[in-house]
């Protein structure tokens, strides 16, 4: 043989013994970005998140041996793990990459012991990264880790706990309330606020108020200002008869601009979101559920094609914490100091970390400050252009300096009598400007019209104006507000209740449900939702009680830091708490068929009576001749005001958004778009509706256009 075959044999041998190294994600979105990032020597593939889990059809925890779990392959999954499981067996080494957090340790330990139990052969190595841009994914590659046992450990504690608290509370609530319902850990206590909040906001009635204005001419100039102050009180002003009173008063007099005040504030740039803060911005700015920000967050973060590269827009959506990486500091500053050098501070800014943070991931922000959301719009859809602008105005903006305002106001003192005995009014017109714009000068989405700051009044102490119109408002007091997506998200992390991956799970497993709707961005529990909540309080207060769900959020922590043992953790938890629902299924009472009555609707088919029975989605009508006869019908909600017919919940076909219309249709066209409530008004007798407005907030009005009544104080007496 000679040299040169010699030399083309060993290299063809060198070429067959190099095997690809084996990458495993948890989602597909990734594949394509790290694929690009680190060449054909390695093969990524996704595991589609858990491959192995607890079965759906039995507890699976042995309670008697340290509540071992009883792992299985996720059904309908044992298709991935196999192929995974092969492409192991020929790699030279496998790189476990899913998330860094609880549930992605969890899985790669799976993996790892499912790799395990086919080859031992194969290395197995953990790598985790904050951003998925070439830089971090090759720095974790070259940084593999051993799986973290004590984040595990805390996953594990968290499955079981949640495992045997639904696992119990559920039958029990099956054999004594209604079929097929369920109650999680978690999810109960927010139920609970839910609920609780949903009290106050009904049994809260309104109170009349009016407030007053006068436009005052000053030279060319007109002034609207607001009376602050009559005879150096504030004005209580109850109907309309005590405001006219007053303008009888001062309408003809002379008026002076008694002071001029001004005050400068410094504004402070606000720190990088959290995944709470995040959700919480975007349900207010861009009317995002928490679901629809983290699916589009995850978007973000697993990579957009830009140009011929494909990149990770943005760091990992869950976390708790504000800090931020010195590469990441470097590279904003840098940026600042080639585009706003004069508003970039001598040294980076910190923000302080939560007590109750893990600190475990850092801020959510942009992976590249330079990919600015104007120079990025063509590549990423609306939504997601809308999400990553308001991610980067955030964190570009927390590394500038402080903003500044002023406010002048100017106090305009009118006489309603002669003398120092007279009465007087005291009416005051103010103006904002940011005098040193700062930070706001990268902010837009992000802006209010309050921030952005108007004009100042044009005026001296001592100038005499005069009235030339008086505007007057009725308004009413508002009640406490329901929950929206963005305010229980804000109490569940100031109650120390959930997690930054918890918080979107929460709000959607309610509505997933049917405990909870959504009516005008507000969450309403519904009729099932509420007898749930009654029950679970009167049996089981503790469970769905925030401070205790509270520490046992914090007992898991206590997991992950090895300070606790989490079969003690569990322990703990569990023996009281089965007492507990041994107890109540003997003393509690069946709530089945409580709810349903006997109506004076006949069955149209068989002639018997119809039944109101409380199902999934609410109340509905259902024949009692059932099984035999199994007619159902939408439940009437009133009286038609135009044909006397039955109102009934209908949905428009596309969208299917709720109306409430006459079931004569078409021959009686009446529909109304606000739900009818269960009373009718006192003046004319037509039923009340239900409204929500900026101005009053949630109240009830008469559906009659030509009735004016509003329930209020005066009208419930």
């Amino acid at each position: 043989m000679t040299k040169e075959k010699k030399e083309k044999k060993v290299k063809k041998k060198t070429v067959k013994q190099e095997k690809q190294t084996l990458v495993i994600v948890e989602s597909p979105g990734k594949v394509k970005t790290i694929e690009k990032y680190l060449g054909p020597s390695y093969n990524v593939k996704a595991s589609m998140g858990h491959l192995i889990d607890l079965p759906k059809s039995r507890t699976a925890i042995d309670v008697d041996h340290n509540f071992e779990p009883e792992y299985i392959t996720v059904r309908g999954r044992a298709k991935i793990l196999k192929e995974l499981q092969s492409d192991a067996k020929k790699s030279g080494k496998v790189l476990l990459a899913c998330d860094n957090d609880r549930e992605g340790e969890a899985i790669a330990w799976h993996l790892r012991n499912a790799i395990v139990a086919k080859t031992e052969l194969v290395p197995i190595e953990r790598i985790s990264f904050n951003e998925i841009t070439p830089q971090a994914v090759n720095e974790a590659v070259l940084n593999p880790r051993n799986i973290d046992e004590s984040k595990v450990a805390a996953q594990k504690a968290r499955r079981v706990l949640d495992r045997l608290v639904g696992y119990h509370l559920s039958p029990l609530l099956w054999k004594k309330v209604k079929n097929g319902l369920s109650a999680g850990r978690v999810q109960s206590v927010a139920l609970r606020l839910i609920c609780e909040r949903e009290k106050e906001v009904v049994s809260f009635i309104p109170e009349e108020y009016w407030t007053l204005e006068a436009d005052f001419l000053a030279g060319r100039s007109t002034y609207t200002a607001q009376l602050v102050f009559w005879n150096n009180s504030k004005p209580d002003l109850k109907n309309e008869a005590e405001v006219k009173a007053i303008i009888e008063k001062i309408k003809n007099n002379d008026c002076i601009v008694s002071d001029i005040r001004e005050t400068d504030k410094t504004i402070r740039p606000k720190a990088p979101f959290t995944t709470s803060q995040l959700q919480q911005a975007a349900a207010n700015r861009l009317s995002f559920t928490s679901r629809k920000t983290m699916q589009v967050a995850q978007q973000l973060y697993e990579g957009v094609n830009i140009g011929s590269s494909r990149v990770g827009l943005i760091t990992y959506m869950r976390t708790d914490s504000v800090r931020i990486s010195n590469t990441a500091l470097e590279d904003v500053r840098s940026w600042l100091g080639k585009n706003y050098p004069n508003e970039l501070p001598e040294k980076p800014i910190e923000y302080a970390v939560g007590k109750n943070s893990q600190d475990a991931h850092e801020a959510i922000r942009p992976t590249y400050t330079e990919y600015t959301p104007d120079s990025i719009k063509e590549n990423l859809t609306k939504d997601q252009l809308r999400l990553y602008t308001i991610i980067w105005e955030r964190f570009v903006s927390s590394q500038m300096i402080n903003a500044k305002s002023r406010t002048v106001s100017a106090e305009i003192k009118v006489k309603a009598g002669e003398g120092d005995s007279g009465e007087e009014g005291l009416f005051r017109v103010s103006g904002t400007k940011l005098i040193e714009k700062g930070f706001y000068k990268v902010v837009k989405l992000l802006t209010s019209k309050d921030e952005n700051g108007g004009s100042y009044p044009s005026l001296k102490a001592g100038d005499k104006v005069k009235v030339d119109k008086f505007h007057s408002e009725q308004h009413f007091t508002q009640g406490p507000a329901r929950y929206s997506d963005a305010t229980i998200v804000r109490t569940l992390e100031e109650k120390g209740i959930g997690r930054p991956s918890t918080y979107a799970a929460i709000i959607s497993v309610l509505l997933d449900r049917y405990y909870v709707t959504r009516s005008n961005k507000q969450l309403v529990p519904t009729v099932l939702g509420k007898l749930i909540y009654e029950v679970l309080v009167e049996h089981f207060p503790l469970y769905v009680d925030a401070d205790f769900t509270a520490s046992m959020e914090t007992k898991l922590d206590e997991v992950e830091e090895s300070k606790v043992s989490w079969p003690e953790m569990i322990r703990e938890f569990w023996d009281p708490f089965k007492s507990t629902v041994d107890e109540v299924s003997k003393t509690i009472e069946s709530y089945k068929g409580t709810l349903d009555e006997v109506t004076d609707h006949l069955c149209e088919k068989c002639g018997k009576p119809l039944l109101k029975k409380l199902g999934r989605f609410g109340f509905f009508l259902a024949c009692s001749g059932f099984p035999e006869c199994r007619n159902t019908k939408s439940i009437p909600l009133a009286k038609c005001p135009k044909c006397q017919g039955d109102v009934v919940a209908r949905k428009t076909k596309g969208r299917g958004k709720e109306f409430y219309g006459c079931t004569k249709y078409p021959d009686c066209d009446f529909i109304s778009h606000f739900k009818p409530i269960d009373q009718d008004c006192p003046k004319c007798s037509f039923f009340m509706v239900e409204k929500y407005d900026k101005k009053n907030g949630t109240h009830k009005v008469c559906i009659n256009p030509d009735c004016d009544y509003l329930h209020s104080a005066e009208g419930e007496e």
